[in-house]
């Protein structure tokens, strides 16, 4: 390892967390308006917005696009392009953000120009085909630089055409719909049909997406989750709201919430609440039928230990289609269950930052669980004996194995965690921010 990084962390053991956290700004929501307000007229000041290595992508491809982008007092202050983006040649390093490459990839290839699109070498092995698949449907002109259905992709101008209804599969990954949702009001001249096919998974994340481009001046109309109708208009659909305020993200909330649930509490999360916009708020729901003593307000959750006849959280069985993020801190709580814990609907796991499927069965087996999985669930039956596996637990540069596991501290015995800055993917400060509510020290 170079100068300066640190390999591992070893947390733990701790018997208490208590405390309040305020969370940084959503990673789904940052995304979603740094690109809404480079494309809309007028200028937008956004507050809260995530500042992680994800929105830096973001931020970084819309500067090299023409965006300007102004961070000087704490706020961003993006100044509008009106649909079209300045610079029509680029070439554009998005890391491992897929938030930022897919939507990003369907507004270019609507409005035209010539770019390339790549990444770090886990990019190149998440799929965005589906999404290709759609832009091709209306004329966009996209072509793969190695293999067929992943980065790196090249844009060139192509001659759009939205008089079909355009389909889209749904089961893969929220973000492709996403991603066209966003990009197709740049040409709805026509009112524009956007099909699913097969189920749509993570539909609250698409929620999002639909309330946001109601801020920025576009009411998509939902059919039942199958067909999205974009009504026409007349060339620049986008309008900046002004000032807008970006929530605390409620997939780093459901760390904090779980360590109140195992480790008693009380810990309370701010900067989101019962009423926001993010479908991951359900996590609560769920520690609530694991047995956790849930509250909420507008602005805040908290969690005061758990309210069950063993004084344990309660296994259960989840379909978390919905909430796939958030699904992977219930598979860590999980290990501190009365009874085995069984979480369905996660098939899209197997396409994140890293297979997460075989990566958390791998590492809750070295913390002495018993672990079943498959394409589309995974079974936890919680430690006989626990252990505190020598080599450390794996993150596999994925910052929600580095952030879930970092609860096992809460058990008997220590945990150490391996390449802990990973999670500067969307969190930098969270081991700093887990220490608080941990009441205890961080060794190296």
């Amino acid at each position: 390892m170079g100068a300066g990084v640190i390999e591992f962390l070893e947390l733990g053991p701790y018997q208490k967390a208590q405390g309040v956290v305020a969370l940084p700004g959503s990673k789904s929501i940052s995304n979603r308006v740094l690109l809404l307000s480079a494309l809309a007229s007028g200028t937008t000041r956004l507050k809260g917005l995530l500042d992680a290595d994800d929105t830096q992508v973001m931020r970084a491809a819309l500067k090299t696009l023409g965006v300007k982008l102004d961070e000087t007092d704490g706020d961003c202050v993006v100044q509008g392009c009106s649909g079209r983006l300045p610079n029509q040649q680029a070439d554009l390093f998005m890391g491992n953000a897929g938030t930022a490459i897919r939507p990003l990839t369907a507004a270019l290839a609507i409005l035209g120009g010539d770019y390339r699109l790549h990444g770090v070498p886990r990019m190149h092995e998440r799929p965005i085909g589906d999404l290709v698949d759609g832009l091709r449907m209306v004329g966009a002109s996209v072509t793969y630089e190695k293999n067929d259905g992943y980065p790196p992709i090249k844009l060139s101008k192509g001659q759009i055409r939205t008089d079909n209804i355009i389909k889209v599969r749904g089961d893969v990954s929220s973000q492709f719909l996403t991603a066209l949702l966003m990009a197709l009001p740049l040409v709805a001249k026509n009112e524009i049909c956007i099909e699913v096919i097969g189920e749509l998974i993570s539909k609250p994340y698409i929620d999002i997406t639909l309330k946001l481009m109601s801020r920025f001046g576009v009411e998509v109309r939902n059919d039942e989750w199958q067909r999205f109708y974009i009504p026409a208009n007349s060339g620049q659909p986008y309008s900046s709201p002004g000032t807008l305020y970006v929530e605390g993200d409620a997939s780093s909330a459901s760390y904090f919430l779980a360590a109140g649930a195992i480790a008693d509490g009380p810990v309370r999360v701010t900067g989101v609440g019962r009423h926001s916009i993010q479908g991951d708020v359900a996590f609560a729901d769920a520690l609530n039928q694991m047995g956790a003593n849930v509250m909420a307000g507008d602005d805040w959750i908290e969690v005061r230990g758990v309210d069950t006849p063993s004084g344990r959280l309660q296994g259960i069985e989840l379909d978390c289609i919905a909430i796939p993020d958030a699904a992977m801190t219930l598979a860590v709580a999980a290990l501190f269950a009365d009874g085995p814990t069984t979480l369905r609907g996660i098939a899209s796991w197997k396409v994140k930052e890293t297979d997460r499927i075989a990566a958390m069965a791998k590492e809750l087996q070295k913390m002495g669980a018993l672990v079943e999985s498959g394409e589309d669930f995974i079974r936890i039956t919680p430690p006989v004996s626990w252990k505190t596996p020598d080599e450390g637990i794996d993150t596999y540069d994925d910052h929600r194995m580095a952030m879930c596991f970092s609860l096992a501290s809460l058990g008997p015995l220590k945990v150490r965690i391996n390449d802990p800055a990973c999670v500067a993917k969307t969190f930098p400060d969270y081991f700093l921010a887990f220490a608080q509510i941990a009441k205890s020290s961080i060794t190296t």
